[in-house]
């Protein structure tokens, strides 16, 4: 794999479960525990931090379902495709430097935007990460796909 370059669209929070709203932020802080202030920090660090490509709402809207983008969970938003990397590899956005841990796995949640979503974004919603450092991320840092 060579080294590809992108950058940070958007990224999210969640406050709690009961807050369905994501919340976008302009710079997050990630540590090993996950996404600092997000609902799912200090839970399980290798499902702390979820990555999403454009791609998966172009994917969606290309299928007629418009959707915003945060809407799939992610905490990063970026414009290239890391759905190809495996657990172990990483990458690195901004300062941080990040190791994939599983490709994201489909919830019910998906069903109740639309049910065509689950199957059309099987292996396309994101990918989970760990963060292997404290840094923060912000909106238009770069993220360069490493190899292992």
């Amino acid at each position: 794999m060579t080294d590809t370059n992108g950058k940070v669209l958007q990224l999210y929070i969640t406050k709690s479960d009961k807050e369905k709203t994501r919340i976008p932020k302009e710079c997050v802080h990630l540590d090993q525990q996950g996404v600092q202030e997000d609902k799912f920090y200090a839970k399980d660090s290798k499902r702390a931090i979820l990555i999403t490509s454009k791609e998966s709402y172009e994917l969606a809207q290309n299928n007629a379902i418009d959707i915003d983008s945060g809407i799939l969970g992610e905490n990063i938003l970026i414009d290239i495709n890391p759905y190809a990397l495996l657990p172990g590899d990483r990458l690195q956005i901004g300062d941080a430097l990040l190791e994939i841990t599983q490709n994201c796995t489909l919830c019910k949640g998906l069903t109740s935007i639309n049910a065509k979503l689950p199957k059309l974004l099987k292996n396309d919603r994101g990918i989970f990460a760990q963060a292997l450092n404290s840094a923060n991320i912000c909106k238009g840092d770069s993220v360069i796909l490493l190899n292992r």
